[in-house]
């Protein structure tokens, strides 16, 4: 009886110990792995546009990996520097009334810049808050990313109720990558403390990774606010007459 008890238990620490380390292997491989893809799928695109001269491996007898995306960000960065000024704008404008005569390539354009500025603009609140709303019916909630206000055409059609309107963004889980745009009343949303990495998180693991729960202070002073006066006088009472 002992023996097999010594057995379980042996079994079960191996058991533990696998999982571990598979607890703290899984995600630097994978981490390591994606990185180097990564890496690969950035210098497979760049090095062929790197003049012979220019390129450091033809006088090395070995690859670098990582000198494409290197240089990648070089130029983006030039780039973005020269068009900053009275010159790089006016070739940027130009380069663009040149786009905007072609009618396939024009759209493809407008569209992809828009989405550019709008994603990546300092100031933008765009997908930086998490919310809930009640999908596919009432008592079920969904977590989205709130993207901004409803604006233009929509606005006009769904704010005939006086009703403010917000665009929403439903991921499925574990994939992200794809999912529905969504137009709900402000009233409708509940906004969440987490952020949308948390948020990005807690979709991909299933809600199996569940952030730490910190509420705002704003929070914390609209539920003080809303105590009854005699849960939050008599305690202080008690405390002084003791």
């Amino acid at each position: 009886m002992t023996e097999n008890t010594d057995r379980i238990s042996i079994a079960a620490r191996l058991r533990n110990n696998f999982l571990t380390g598979l607890i703290i292997c899984a995600p630097l491989a994978i981490t390591i792995w994606l990185t180097w893809s990564f890496i690969r799928w950035a210098d497979s695109w760049v090095k062929p546009y790197i003049p012979t001269r220019y390129n450091p491996e033809n006088y090395l007898q070995f690859a670098i990996p990582g000198t494409g995306l290197l240089i990648a960000l070089i130029v983006i960065t030039m780039v973005g520097f020269l068009g900053k000024n009275l010159i790089g704008r006016s070739i940027v404008s130009y380069g663009e009334s040149v786009l905007h005569r072609m009618p396939l390539v024009r759209t493809v354009y407008k569209s992809t810049k828009q989405i550019f500025e709008t994603v990546l603009k300092e100031q933008s609140s765009s997908f930086k808050k998490v919310g809930l709303i009640e999908f596919p019916h009432p008592g079920t909630w969904a977590m989205v990313f709130v993207s901004t206000d409803a604006k233009g055409e929509i606005a006009a059609k769904l704010n005939e109720a006086g009703e403010e309107m917000v665009a929403v963004f439903l991921a499925p889980t574990p994939v992200p990558t794809a999912g529905f745009l969504m137009f709900v009343a402000r009233s409708k949303l509940k906004l969440l403390d987490m952020s949308p990495e948390e948020g990005v998180k807690l979709l991909i693991s299933a809600g199996l990774v569940t952030p730490e729960y910190k509420p705002s202070p704003e929070g914390a002073m609209a539920a003080f606010k809303d105590l009854p006066l005699s849960d939050t006088v008599e305690p202080q009472r008690a405390a002084v007459k003791r």
